[in-house]
């Protein structure tokens, strides 16, 4: 399969395609054929090596130990685990991964949920890594609590009210 790669810090020139090899889903994992992946903050940085802290807490020092970059996928189930129960070939799922800049991408059923089938696969792909930044920010630092509902101006193209629950922010 092909994949986007890179086995040193630096610009976008240090990108590459290559054909590697598709994973197999270990029991608690998810393979999916990726039919988006959007680009954020995180993967400039991881691709960047900077600042240095992200390379003591996540890659290598020298080179990255984490060589396929994108964070962020939406596709097809094609195989599960063992052990997964949420999923099943065929369905259409969005979440976050490692790896998310390639045909195929495994990751742990707990880091999917289900595409709704009125949202486009690359708008799936835009969400995972900032709902959960935005999440973090309503419920940890702005302290909304459930039922409470919040406008957010400027978040795109439109305006989106989030409605907090348990676990996850719903865009309604």
């Amino acid at each position: 399969m092909k994949a986007i790669v890179y086995t040193k810090y630096g610009s976008p020139d240090v990108l590459e395609l290559k054909e590697i090899e598709k994973p197999t889903p270990k029991e608690n994992e998810v393979l999916i054929k990726v039919r988006a992946a959007s680009l954020n903050a995180l993967d400039w940085h991881l691709m960047r090596g900077k600042p240095l802290a992200v390379r003591l807490m996540i890659g290598g020092l020298f080179k990255p130990k984490i060589t396929q970059p994108g964070r962020d996928a939406a596709g097809v189930v094609e195989a599960v685990g063992s052990s997964v129960t949420q999923f099943k070939p065929g369905d259409e799922v969005f979440g976050a991964c490692s790896g998310a800049f390639a045909e195929y991408v495994c990751t742990a059923e707990d880091r999917l949920a289900l595409k709704p089938a009125n949202i486009s696969f690359e708008d799936a792909a835009a969400v995972p890594v900032a709902a959960i930044t935005a999440l973090q920010a309503l419920r940890d630092k702005g302290k909304i609590q459930r039922g409470q509902k919040v406008l957010v101006d400027g978040a795109g193209r439109r305006c989106w009210y989030i409605y907090c629950t348990d676990r996850q922010i719903v865009r309604g």
